[in-house]
């Protein structure tokens, strides 16, 4: 079901170990413009700002297909996880615990799927008319995160990698964040 009250957009998400038929991926990733519409040659643009996702409510949320059918995963079991860093947020699903959850792995894995989407509501935004850009800065809920075949947002993408290609792309991106908060506290030190 659709609501009229909720947002959905689309982001990244990929499959990270055969083992335990995990995928993971970014449901979120703060300060991307992304064509939301284009009209007269016009394009709008929108962006989840960094910061959005502070106090969202995220305690129930579900993971499905396109928004729809039975949950694959859920956070209130612990089969869906999902952390914010500074990329955006991160999620993390077991999906070996049903045939409907096996069988989306397998299409990740496959790379039929390799697209993501988040349900959200607002609480704040700005817009710039001369840039035809709407800025969410605040997100009221988290309801789903949705592996998709039609997302939003361009920018995602969804695969499956071994176990070990995994640990090193999570080592990297370790490094990459403890990197940017080394700049940013030089940045902020300087002022």
């Amino acid at each position: 079901m659709i609501s009229k009250d909720r947002n959905y957009r689309s982001f990244e998400v990929r499959a990270v170990s055969d083992e335990t038929m995990t995928v993971e991926g970014y449901a979120v990733v703060f300060d991307t413009q992304e064509t939301m519409y284009e009209y007269d040659g016009i394009k709008y643009l929108e962006e989840i700002r960094s910061g959005a996702l502070n106090g969202a409510e995220m305690k129930d949320v579900v993971m499905n297909f396109n928004h729809g059918g039975k949950p694959v995963a859920r956070t209130k079991n612990d089969t869906l996880r999902l952390s914010i860093d500074l990329r955006g947020l991160k999620v993390e699903a077991d999906l070996s615990t049903t045939e409907e959850a096996r069988r989306l792995y397998e299409e990740v894995k496959s790379g039929l799927l390799d697209k993501m989407s988040f349900a959200f509501s607002i609480n704040a935004e700005e817009y710039n008319k001369d840039l035809h850009l709407r800025s969410i800065t605040e997100v009221k809920r988290i309801y789903d995160v949705a592996i998709v075949d039609f997302p939003a947002y361009e920018s995602t993408s969804v695969h499956a990698r071994s176990f070990f290609q995994a640990e090193a792309e999570k080592e990297a991106t370790e490094v990459a964040n403890k990197l940017e908060l080394e700049k940013l506290k030089v940045i902020i030190g300087g002022l």
